[in-house]
């Protein structure tokens, strides 16, 4: 099941890719707004592009849910990074240039330190459906980092704001991959009393949170500065959620510890750099 669970999260990965590309390009062609204002959605109904993107969102999306069905949400969030280096150069094709050499570098860079925390984590599968207090916890801590990314962004412009929107979103999409794990789980069990659970509309209501504000962070300078940002909360996000709500398991040992820090550190640094990116 792992290697069809790496298969689905890749193909997630890159329908999500060209998604973003598409919906940065129409969010682009409109005049940057505040933060979660609803008038940017109302604009960009009219751009049949835009609208488009909305396509391989829901396959990715389905992807994503079948791929955790059958793997553990620290396995299969951090397949979702690729994505970065497929829209990258949509995002160049799109705008009829080269794709920048920086933005690959910190991408590859990110790649190579997520890579580096997988292996050293060795994530294993763990419980179906957390207990109502870890949920809370969780809900808390996302609370807490969504709110200061808010906050912070209002202040700032260009592809720093555009890194902290994508903080915010990643945070927020990581939250809804973990409750889509449990709907998945709670789908197989009850069928048609998923409508019951209290999962389903938290997905409904968080989604449409992480939606909006990617619209948001994809004004702010080129996809690089908030994907990248986005690509990596989400599966860093997952993995915590996993561990600390779900169970999941992962080496602790003092080397592989050691493996994990300098990985994060490694990841931290290339959101730092994507927040440098320049509009070209």
């Amino acid at each position: 099941m792992t290697g069809l669970a790496v298969l689905l999260g890749v193909g997630s990965a890159a329908c999500f890719a060209l998604s973003s590309a598409l919906e940065q390009h129409a969010a682009k062609g409109e005049r940057e707004t505040r933060t979660l204002d609803p008038r940017l959605l109302l604009r960009l109904f009219r751009r049949p592009l835009w609208l488009f993107g909305w396509v391989p969102d829901m396959i990715g999306t389905g992807l994503q849910a079948v791929a955790l069905g059958v793997g553990a949400l620290a396995l299969v969030e951090p397949l979702l990074l690729s994505g970065v280096f497929i829209a990258i150069p949509l995002e160049a094709a799109l705008e009829r240039r080269r794709p920048h050499r920086r933005d690959a570098v910190v991408v590859a860079v990110g790649v190579v330190g997520l890579t580096a925390f997988l292996m050293a984590a060795n994530p294993r599968a763990g419980i179906a459906e957390p207990a109502v207090s870890s949920w809370l916890g969780v809900a808390a801590a996302v609370g807490v980092v969504f709110a200061t990314c808010l906050v912070l962004a209002w202040r700032l412009r260009d592809a720093a704001r555009g890194v902290l929107l994508g903080v915010a979103t990643g945070v927020l999409f990581g939250l809804t991959a973990a409750l889509l794990k449990s709907l998945t789980a709670i789908i197989v069990e009850h069928r048609f009393g998923v409508f019951r659970h209290w999962q389903l509309y938290a997905i409904v209501v968080i989604g449409f949170a992480a939606f909006a504000l990617t619209q948001n962070a994809f004004q702010a300078g080129p996809i690089a500065a908030p994907l990248t940002a986005i690509a990596l909360l989400d599966p860093l996000v997952g993995v915590l959620i996993g561990v600390t709500a779900f169970e999941e398991r992962i080496s602790t040992d003092a080397p592989r510890l050691t493996i994990q820090i300098v990985a994060g550190l490694v990841m931290s640094v290339c959101i730092w750099l994507a927040s440098t990116t320049r509009s070209r």
